[in-house]
């Protein structure tokens, strides 16, 4: 039987991939009495009173909703809402697997962008952050500006957070393997998407001032000409990167590259592109489920170190290695909102799990089941919070980490 078909027959026999659990007992009156009608109305009361107890006395103090429009689903584009739901019931296992956090999928059939922000923000009150996941660009970066700037709870698109983080994590483990420093290495982003621009962003924002951005037939800069209007992140990258304006195909610009990182199309990552870049060069492929170069592929190719998306190779580049952290630390704190602060310490967590002796041309990036990585990048992420201000609760990142700890003992 083939992955798919396993997957579907998995899919079919358990009718999906989670349920609800009770936490409270249930065997008789007198129990039904405490969790229903009378005793409920009790919490009720408190929470009437002060809102923000609410985090105390119910799930919400430890649930996340997984929101999407279904226009964007992994590689299959716009499939819609209901189509989409398998991906957010599987991001809802991930949270609970990797973070301890409870997390529901909410498939929302509404593909205009004001309407969704409007849903989305009436269920503020069930939950302690929000998970936007699978919304096509350019409305995600306004759908999350939005949602950022009205709710009292974090608002994070995985998408292009979760990815950059995971992506620069890699690319900081890579470059300490190789003994290349960011801030001077040349470094290709190809796709200018939401993961593509995201990745970008925040390695700017950590200090690489050596940055091309690669589009489909040429490079982002200032007062560059692809034919169309670029939007609004991308008009921000053209001016903050590839200072030198220089301009060309991929194959052309990659040349003498350090660095390439790829959140495009299958395959474009030809040998030739791979051969022409630097010695000890970096290549991580992000493209899911075919990625731009396969890992066997880039490193007979010439690259130092690869990674792809995939699981069946070495140097897995992952979203599970940051979102379930990163919402575990914020909601410990009960963060209103995710920064970059939280950002950049979540990526710097990941990427000094593995100490310098232990880097190794296949060992680069943490693994997704080593347990030391959601507990790490959860108390950077509460520690980061406290020092910005954004923290309604003040605990001891070391707090942190050992409750992270203790939610994740059981698997």
């Amino acid at each position: 039987m083939d992955l798919q078909q396993e997957s579907l027959k998995m899919h079919l026999e358990n009718h999906g991939k989670m349920e609800i659990r009770c936490k409270a007992p249930l065997n008789d009156r007198h129990d039904l009495a405490v969790a229903y009608t009378p005793g409920v109305a009790e919490p009720c009361k408190e929470i009437k009173k002060q809102p923000d107890m609410a985090f105390e006395y119910t799930c919400r103090g430890n649930m996340a909703g997984i929101c999407t429009d279904g226009t964007r689903v992994l590689g299959l584009g716009d499939i819609g809402a209901a189509a989409a739901m398998p991906v957010m019931e599987g991001k809802a296992v991930l949270f609970k697997r990797f973070g301890g956090v409870d997390a529901i999928p909410v498939c929302i059939n509404e593909k205009d962008p004001d309407k969704f922000v409007a849903i989305v923000k009436a269920l503020e009150t069930s939950f302690a952050a929000i998970n936007l996941e699978d919304i096509s660009s350019p409305k995600c970066y306004d759908i999350e500006d939005k949602l950022k700037e009205i709710m009292d709870i974090p608002v994070f698109h995985d998408d292009q957070h979760g990815t950059a983080i995971a992506a620069v994590s890699a690319v900081l483990g890579a470059l300490r393997f190789v003994k290349k420093d960011l801030k001077t290495a040349k470094i290709i982003m190809n796709g200018c998407g939401a993961a593509g621009t995201a990745i970008g962003r925040l390695l700017a924002e950590m200090g690489a001032e050596n940055l091309i951005m690669a589009g489909r037939n040429d490079t982002l800069y200032e007062g560059c000409n692809w034919g169309k209007p670029l939007d609004r992140i991308q008009e921000m990258l053209a001016k903050t990167t590839n200072k030198n304006k220089i301009s060309g195909k991929l194959k052309d610009v990659a040349v003498g590259a350090d660095v390439l990182i790829g959140a495009s199309s299958p395959g474009v990552f030809t040998e030739e592109i791979i051969k022409s870049m630097a010695p000890d060069s970096i290549v991580f492929s992000l493209a899911n489920p075919v990625p731009e170069a396969m890992y066997d592929f880039a490193k007979a190719a010439g690259a130092r170190v690869a990674g792809t998306g995939r699981s069946d190779a070495p140097n897995q580049v992952n979203n599970v290695n940051v979102f379930p952290g990163v919402f575990r630390g914020a909601i410990d704190v009960r963060a209103r909102e995710i920064n970059e602060q939280m950002k950049i310490a979540a990526t710097y967590a990941i990427a000094n799990l593995i100490d310098d002796k232990d880097l190794r041309e296949d060992y680069v990036v943490a693994d997704a089941f080593d347990k030391r990585v959601a507990p790490a990048v959860a108390a950077a992420v509460a520690k980061a919070a406290i020092e910005t201000g954004v923290a309604r609760k003040i605990m001891d990142p070391a707090d942190v980490y050992k409750h992270t700890e203790e939610l994740l003992a059981g698997y």
